[in-house]
């Protein structure tokens, strides 16, 4: 049963949203937070208000929500907020190149959200912060050991602490979607992208530990995103650069690549990602991203994920070598797909940004398609209370603080 508390937060979130038009009229300034309230649970009343906000929404607005773009500099530039404030897109990922220290990532996190304060719905706001070999925010924060070395040490309370930090960082400076954890089983010795990515090469150090991170990560009310579906440990081939191909069958994958997915949707995760991997067993033409088999057929039905899926960067080699960005992004979106992830190039984004109006415009997606896509994405960011909250104050030594602790605790067996 929801608390009190919590249901009178939704429902001023529900009362603004549908009696405003926006969550909030003035950004609220937030001294210490990310923008964000506490984790909602949805019930058949919130079901109703959810598809009123829906239906409220007009189809530019509709079709924003499908994106996430990705930025050029440190700085926001005059295409991004004709993003936000013309196109009304879903959100943005910022990448290492876009990040220099917390000043400046706060400062531009603070930037896109106040240009978004005439919208209806707040920003994702994305980064990858695995913690290990990938982190965004290295030049922030303290490095945190490897997923491997988690996995290694294969304790709870440890990998539960691990992703709970990951979420503090993420969240301190504004952010509300990390892009973590990793569910893939490293069983190939020649991957060259997951490697010590990973949290182990079995299926239950992948599973203990991993679903853990994810449960420290929503803990600190930042929405993670399983990846990379169905699966990208086995693989020879960096995904960046080209085309990975797996032949397994089904079956087989069911004892192994498919476990932690299973496992993360049977806990409620909210969000996966999918990986360009041709799986040639499932579908012999279309990678996983571009594939109803794989998405729609696989994940939504048989595993009964009813959640949010969102591309892996749409400008990939894997795609992008084999591709048009405009094919590709129809393709994700008819396949199955909710949220089209396009990291690089300004071209890139009005192109499949402008591809998807026209199949709209012509009913190749249907009403009914977009209606699903937009109420999944809608639903997400009001479960996590989303705002275009403007951080003022933030404290990095703290969470620096805390992580120096669990070293020394890891350094020393003290678990």
């Amino acid at each position: 049963m929801l608390s009190k508390t919590l249901t009178i937060s939704l429902l001023v979130i529900i009362l603004i949203l549908t009696g405003c038009g926006r969550i909030e009229e003035e950004p609220i300034v937030d001294e210490h937070n990310n923008g964000t309230d506490q984790i909602v649970e949805e019930d058949e009343e919130e079901i109703d208000e959810i598809m009123k906000i829906v239906n409220d929404m007009t189809v530019e607005e509709k079709i924003g929500q499908l994106f996430i773009f990705g930025l050029e500099g440190t700085e926001a530039d005059e295409s991004d907020l004709r993003a936000v404030e013309e196109n009304h897109i879903g959100g943005f990922v910022l990448l290492k190149d876009n990040i220099d220290d917390a000043d400046q990532t706060v400062r531009l996190l603070n930037t896109l959200k106040s240009r978004n304060s005439s919208n209806r719905l707040p920003l994702f706001l994305a980064v990858d912060e695995e913690g290990g070999l990938v982190s965004r925010l290295s030049d922030i924060y303290l490095d945190l050991p490897l997923a491997s070395t988690i996995g290694e040490i294969d304790d709870g309370e440890v990998s539960l602490e691990y992703g709970q930090i990951l979420g503090q960082r993420v969240r301190e400076l504004g952010f509300n979607l990390n892009f973590a954890p990793v569910l893939d089983i490293n069983s190939n010795p020649k991957n060259p992208i997951i490697g010590k990515r990973a949290y182990g090469t079995d299926v239950n150090t992948v599973v203990n530990n991993g679903l853990r991170v994810m449960e420290g990560i929503n803990s600190t009310n930042v929405i993670s995103v399983g990846k990379h579906f169905p699966g990208h440990g086995d693989t020879s081939v960096d995904s960046h650069i080209g085309l990975p191909v797996i032949d397994k069958s089904l079956e087989e994958m069911k004892s192994l690549e498919l476990v932690p997915f299973e496992k993360a949707i049977e806990e409620g995760i909210d969000a996966i990602m999918v990986a360009h991997i041709l799986f040639t067993q499932l579908d012999g033409e279309n990678p996983a991203t571009l594939s109803y088999n794989i998405i729609t057929e696989l994940l939504r039905e048989r595993m009964s994920f009813d959640g949010v899926v969102i591309s892996d960067d749409m400008t990939m080699g894997a795609i992008i070598e084999n591709y048009t960005i405009e094919d590709a992004a129809y393709k994700f979106l008819k396949a199955g797909g909710d949220i089209l992830l396009v990291c690089h190039g300004q071209d890139n984004r009005l192109k499949a940004l402008n591809r998807i109006k026209d199949e709209v415009e012509k009913g190749n997606i249907s009403e009914k398609e977009l209606d699903e896509k937009v109420y999944r994405i809608v639903r997400l960011k009001m479960k996590y209370g989303l705002r275009d909250g403007i951080v003022e104050k933030y404290d990095v030594k703290s969470i620096n603080n805390r992580i120096e602790q669990m070293l020394n605790r890891i350094n020393h067996g003290r678990w």
